[in-house]
């Protein structure tokens, strides 16, 4: 085809470039948005295969970690100062979110500079940090996979920071002071799509979301920048793994597991236990962006050496959400609102005080040590 012919010609060519690109994305076929590109799929966040953009990709990262968290900012005498703050805004094309790598260096240099706090008592040689949060609310929105797009979603179940919704961004989060979670400096959102029980909303009686490392070494490990964003597991999945292991839904608490659903998909527990799930984000990043097409590229796991891929040089906290259900022995009835239970998948957005995400990151996981909510030992 000749772009150049005509002036209308380049205008309807554009035009349908445009659409074929917004019929890409989301939950629903809805309008897709700038900037979050997404496999297609209507039962929700798309194929954990990459989606090829109509973008040129960019560039494989270097292998040299050269990004770590926003500046931080020091709230007693003796800690690095603040890195600068005059790096230009992170810029968008075609779903890759791009970090100022000045500024991310300068950041990365403040964090490893920092001395961290002598471990004190006995801690349990683990390197994790957790935060305790409540459901804060219901919405059919997503703003990753389909920012600006109100109702566009399937219904979903947040918790942490009560402002989320569709036009959620990492600045209107960090301006929102309430959050469903036991530390007030975790400005973050976090959901997953929500559970029924014959059409009856099932809210987790609480949810713990761990910050560790599962890397051999965790004393490279740094903050995210601020504004990171990612999702784990595949809403496009309604059948078990070939290897029968895509069920991830357990008994916690005495007695355990005592039988299984009707459908066979969810474990039936004693009447002492409840049901749960654990889910986990990869805790390798690629140095270079905040988010990606399908919001998993910048992001990987690490490779069987227990280090983090050249691909991916970046180690960072591994975020594990364990949600616990208040079902137990009759489990009849479950769905997702993204379908059957292997379906499920999640989504973080930090919005994390800097300062606070950087001490945690340097005094426990860095020592590889665990500590409470509140980042103590």
């Amino acid at each position: 085809m000749n772009l150049r012919s005509t002036p209308g010609r380049r205008r309807s060519v554009t035009a349908l470039l445009l659409v074929s690109l917004a019929l890409a994305g989301g939950c629903k076929e809805a309008p897709g948005t700038p900037g979050a590109s997404s496999p297609s799929s209507d039962t929700g966040i798309g194929s954990s295969d990459p989606e090829v953009s109509t973008s040129a990709v960019p560039g494989e990262p270097s292998a040299t970690p050269s990004a770590s968290a926003a500046p931080v900012t020091p709230s007693t005498p003796g800690k690095p100062s603040t890195p600068p703050t005059s790096a230009a805004p992170p810029t968008a094309a075609g779903g890759w979110i791009t970090i100022d790598p000045a500024g991310q260096a300068a950041a990365t240099k403040a964090f490893f500079a920092r001395k961290p706090k002598t471990v004190t008592g006995n801690p349990v040689k683990v390197p994790e940090f957790n935060v305790g949060c409540k459901t804060s609310h219901h919405n059919s929105d997503d703003p990753i996979v389909l920012p600006k797009l109100v109702g566009g979603s399937h219904n979903h179940t947040f918790w942490g920071n009560r402002s989320t919704d569709a036009n959620s961004t990492a600045e209107s989060l960090r301006a929102s002071k309430a959050t469903t979670c036991n530390s007030p400096d975790d400005q973050s959102a976090y959901w997953v799509p929500t559970m029924y029980q014959n059409g009856k909303i099932v809210d987790p009686t609480e949810v713990t979301v761990y910050y560790g490392s599962r890397l051999k070494d965790p004393s490279k490990t740094q903050p995210f920048p601020f504004g990171l964003r990612m999702i784990t597991g595949n809403a496009k999945n309604q059948v078990d793994t070939p290897d029968k292991q895509g069920n991830h839904f357990w008994c916690a608490g005495i007695g355990g597991e005592i039988g299984r659903s009707a459908d066979k998909t969810f474990p039936v527990c004693a009447k002492t236990a409840n049901i749960v799930r654990q889910i986990t984000f990869p805790d390798c990043w690629d140095g270079k962006h905040l988010d990606s097409p399908d919001h998993k590229a910048h992001m990987a796991n690490g490779d069987h050496t227990g280090a983090c891929p050249k691909s991916h040089p970046v180690p960072v906290p591994s975020v594990s959400f364990v949600i616990s259900y208040p079902l137990s022995a009759n489990t009849d009835g479950i769905t997702l609102a993204s379908g059957t239970s292997f379906s499920m998948h999640a989504d973080f957005f930090n919005a994390w005080k800097d300062e606070a995400l950087a001490a945690r990151v340097r005094n426990c996981l860095d020592q590889g040590v665990k500590c409470n909510s509140a980042g103590n030992f």
